[in-house]
């Protein structure tokens, strides 16, 4: 198990200035836990570090076995690691109350009647508003630079692919409305008998910070220096098509990619010939993914995390996983 060319922590230490890192993967793999064990690790290497979850499932608060929703909350039993999970409601109502002002500044600056309040609802509808709220929810906190070291728990891999792509997408939007403005702005002038001075349009100038906050973010999100994002996987045939579909298109818009980690791979010292065909079987089908696995990601892989026979839960099961996912060749 011990062939990992570049495990978990010497990638850590070839990328010093790493501040930003993603854990994703399908769903149910443990992105969770590994999220977990890398900001307590962080945190015993002497970082501030804040653990953050973009998961409305909210399994944080769960696996820490505290309440950390709505706000940074230290970490029990470990120095320098605090942990959030980010509350999406609060996150919509804020974009919320954003949207309808900036909407009011429109209709007052084109002079039109209609309330704000009947365009808010159209606004808000699209399906990918919750994402758009979380990911700026998620900018904002990496803005703020209020710790040294951030890990992301995300959600599962489609929602995470959506999440991600909002970089591309707002900077897309916000281009296209930069230039709706600008043309807007030109007629009116062309068309109005007054010649006075234009009143300034508040709407174009946050067009403007928008686009400046949203290249900020991509600028963030795409420096292999500073950021990165690891796939969380088991040894098993779905996840394993999953993480390999998504490390394509992260590399395709330019997020880099840290790693892959196998999680719950059965301890075959642990069973023996007489074992159960069950387990037997688990452990033959383990393998052949396993030999899936290095085929496909090779030196991308970073860690086997071993099954353990209980659930990791609390400070103290996760601490005692750091040692299996930040040790010198990776493995178990």
């Amino acid at each position: 198990m011990a062939d990992i060319t570049v495990s978990m922590i010497q990638f850590m230490t070839d990328h010093p200035r790493l501040k930003y890192i993603f854990f994703g993967g399908k769903g149910g793999v443990g992105k969770t836990v590994v999220a977990g064990v890398a900001a307590l690790w962080a945190a015993q290497q002497g970082k501030n570090t804040l653990l953050v979850s973009t998961n409305p499932a909210h399994s944080l608060s769960s696996m820490l076995d505290q309440d950390v929703f709505g706000k940074p909350t230290p970490v029990r039993g470990v120095d320098k690691c605090s942990a959030l999970e980010i509350d999406v409601r609060d996150t919509i109502e804020q974009s919320k109350r954003e949207i309808r002002e900036k909407i009011s500044w429109f209709l007052q600056f084109a002079n039109i009647t209609a309330k704000a309040e009947d365009f808010i609802e159209s606004a808000t509808l699209n399906p990918a508003f919750e994402e758009s709220a979380m990911f700026e929810n998620m900018i904002d906190i990496m803005f703020r630079d209020e710790y040294e070291f951030y890990v992301f728990d995300t959600a599962p891999a489609a929602s995470t692919r959506r999440l991600m792509r909002m970089s591309k997408v707002h900077s897309l939007w916000v281009e296209k409305m930069l230039k709706n403005r600008e043309e807007a702005k030109s007629l009116r002038e062309t068309l109005s008998f007054s010649r006075k001075k234009q009143e300034q349009d508040p709407l174009l100038e946050y067009f403007l910070k928008f686009r400046e906050r949203a290249a900020n973010a991509k600028g963030l999100l795409t420096d292999d220096a500073l950021t990165a994002f690891f796939f969380v996987t088991l040894p098993e045939s779905l996840p394993i098509a999953v993480i390999t579909r998504f490390i394509n298109w992260f590399h395709e818009f330019g997020i880099p990619v840290g790693g892959v980690l196998v999680n719950g791979l059965i301890q075959k010292d642990k069973a023996g010939a007489d074992s159960a065909e069950f387990l037997l079987n688990r452990i033959k089908m383990q393998d052949e993914h396993m030999r899936e696995i290095r085929q496909i990601f090779g030196e991308k892989l970073r860690a086997i995390i071993p099954l353990f026979e209980t659930e990791i839960k609390g400070t103290e099961k996760l601490l005692r996983t750091v040692d299996h996912v930040f040790k010198p060749n990776g493995s178990e």
